[in-house]
């Protein structure tokens, strides 16, 4: 399925790039998203009339990811969960969780922005956790996960 890509796409592409993607990707992801749009001759000629209201958005886009990641970089947030004396958690500790510990902190956050790559935190300790704003901005975030004092 040959699309023209509406904005950056992380591993795929940039504005204005026509790519050859599966048909279940292009049809339900791309396409609903907003993301794409079918690569005919009637779409490729309507996104050229609109290339600069294209970059125009795109760059706002990008504009305010980078304005949200220069508040947030290297902030850090203390999670109390309850735990063994080992320091294992009685749970985990989720994306949502994060997300709401930074917007409580004053620094909003989406629990889809927060990137954790090995899954849930299970243990006390401190952990890096990655931001992700837009296609290519992304803040390093510390997460402290302490056992509660009962």
């Amino acid at each position: 399925m040959k699309l023209i890509l509406l904005q950056k796409v992380q591993n795929l592409g940039k504005l204005g790039d026509t790519v050859e993607v599966k048909p279940g990707f292009g049809r339900n992801y791309l396409v609903p998203q907003g993301k794409a749009v079918p690569a005919t001759a009637a779409n490729l000629a309507e996104f050229e009339a609109k290339r600069a209201e294209y970059e125009a958005k795109a760059q706002s886009t990008h504009d305010e990811a980078e304005s949200r990641r220069a508040g947030i970089e290297g902030q850090s947030v203390t999670i109390h969960a309850n735990a063994s004396n080992e320091g294992k958690l009685f749970g985990s500790v989720t994306p949502r969780d994060i997300a709401e510990a930074f917007t409580a902190a004053g620094f909003p956050l989406n629990k889809s922005e927060v990137i954790l790559g090995e899954g849930p935190l299970r243990h006390t300790g401190e952990y890096e956790v990655i931001a992700h704003f837009a296609a290519d901005v992304e803040a390093l975030l510390k997460v402290i996960v302490a056992s509660e004092e009962g």
